[in-house]
This record gives C-alpha cells, structure tokens and sequence, in this order.
C-alpha cells in the first residue's frame, strides 16, 4: 500500500473530514488532499503526529518500505509487536518485549541468547544449532553494538 492509501484509508477509520484530519495535525485541508492524491507526502515532524493520532508506526504510515527487526533480539516487527516511549510514540527499533517506557528488559547478552535459544529452538531447530545461530546473530544488531558488550 502507498502513503496515499494508507492515510485515507485511517482517515476514514477514524470517521475524520479532511478538515477534521487538517485541525488534528495542523495543516490545511489542502495538504491533507496532496497526500492523499500522492502529490505530496507529509514531513517528519507531521508523520509524528498522525503516527500517535492512528496508533501506527511512521512505517506503516509510509507504505511499509522497511522490513523491521527489533535491534535488540532479531524478532521481526509490525505495529503490534513495536516498542512504544512513555509518550506514546513508537520506538520503531525495538520491541515491546526487549524495550518499554524507555527502559530495557535486556542488559545481558548471554541471558537473552539463552531465553531466545529455550524458546525458539524445537525437534527441527535444535537448542545447540539455535544457540550457535542466536551468538553468530545478537552480537550485530544496533543495541548490542551502540550500548553493550558481550
């Protein structure tokens, strides 16, 4: 889906006028029908906006371009599995289960690769060859490079 549809078509879950939409972000109605005509797209600081307004990622907003993985244990991501900052707003980075309210679940390398390698590994996917895969992987994601060390 393209950034056009998206937004009319959350617009229009929410029961929202352009105008309505307009007043809520503080645009014009005009803006809001180049965006969803495709003449324009809206700037960062007003995806921010209708990201909280929608209860979307700005991601989703602009079509889904990226595939997002949490930076801290791998888990592939969408709206309802992303972190959120204690304002509300989507942290898209991480996870809800690694990262919440600003604060991380995880600090210790070896503690997630053992919950990861006991909860992702079965009769296909051994706990020896799960644990190899997590230790060769976890170590080159964003957080563990940027903050901590193994």
């Amino acid at each position: 889906m393209q950034t056009k549809e998206v937004i009319t078509e959350l617009r229009k879950q929410k029961k929202l006028t352009q105008d309505e939409l307009a007043q809520k972000v503080f645009v014009t109605r005009q803006a809001v029908s180049k965006w969803e005509s495709g003449d324009s797209i809206p700037n960062t600081e007003t995806l921010k906006l209708l990201s909280k307004l929608f209860d979307v990622s700005i991601n989703t907003l602009l079509g889904s371009p990226h595939k997002l993985i949490c930076q801290c244990c791998g888990m592939p991501l969408d709206d309802s599995s992303i972190s959120k900052e204690s304002d509300g707003s989507f942290n898209e980075e991480y996870c809800k289960w690694c990262y919440a309210d600003g604060d991380f679940a995880y600090k210790d390398m070896d503690k997630l690769i053992s919950f990861l390698t006991e909860h992702m590994s079965n009769k296909d996917w051994p706990k020896e060859q799960a644990k190899a895969y997590f230790e060769e992987q976890i170590p080159k994601l964003n957080y563990w490079c940027r903050n901590i060390k193994k």
